[in-house]
């Protein structure tokens, strides 16, 4: 006969920041658990092709995306108290580079009028891209906003 063990109800953690950074900023997490902590954290993610392969450009993975990134995106979210949309992430298609969506430093999020409102009322204007997208820049925390033409690209440091 089996044993049989009681049914534990299971809670989700609150994330702690303050101890996720910078202690963990480095640390690598599973699409599963990123999308975890920014489900709780009231962010929602949207893929183009309702998919989380990285593998493929249509989707929106965040395999692999840094500890920090996802707790700064987080961080965005509790400072402008502004709904946020994660529509790109790890998943193949974005520009190569150290500091890139591949290597988990970057998010692309929608713009909305309140996030919209928030980063260029609360961050430092520090000129344009070549490709033509408006940069914004944290003084506090070192992010950086590039206001793209259907979204923002952020590069969380």
């Amino acid at each position: 006969m089996p044993h049989l063990r009681p049914r534990v109800a299971h809670t989700r953690a609150q994330v702690d920041l303050a101890r996720a950074l910078p202690r963990k900023a480095a640390f690598r997490m599973s699409h599963a658990t990123a999308n975890g902590w920014l489900k709780s954290a009231g962010l929602r993610t949207r893929s183009s092709g309702n998919c989380a392969s990285k593998h493929m450009h249509h989707c929106t993975s965040l395999d692999r995306v840094r500890t920090g990134t996802i707790a700064r995106a987080i961080e965005l979210k509790q400072e402008s108290g502004c709904p946020i949309m994660v529509t790109g992430g790890t998943e193949r298609g974005h520009a190569p580079g150290h500091f890139s969506h591949g290597n988990g430093y970057k998010l692309d999020i929608s713009h909305n009028a309140c996030i919209d409102r928030h980063i260029t009322k609360h961050h430092d204007k520090a000129g344009v891209r070549s490709d033509g997208a408006t940069i914004y820049k944290s003084k506090k925390s070192g992010t950086t906003f590039f206001d793209e033409s259907d979204h923002w690209d952020i590069l969380f440091r």
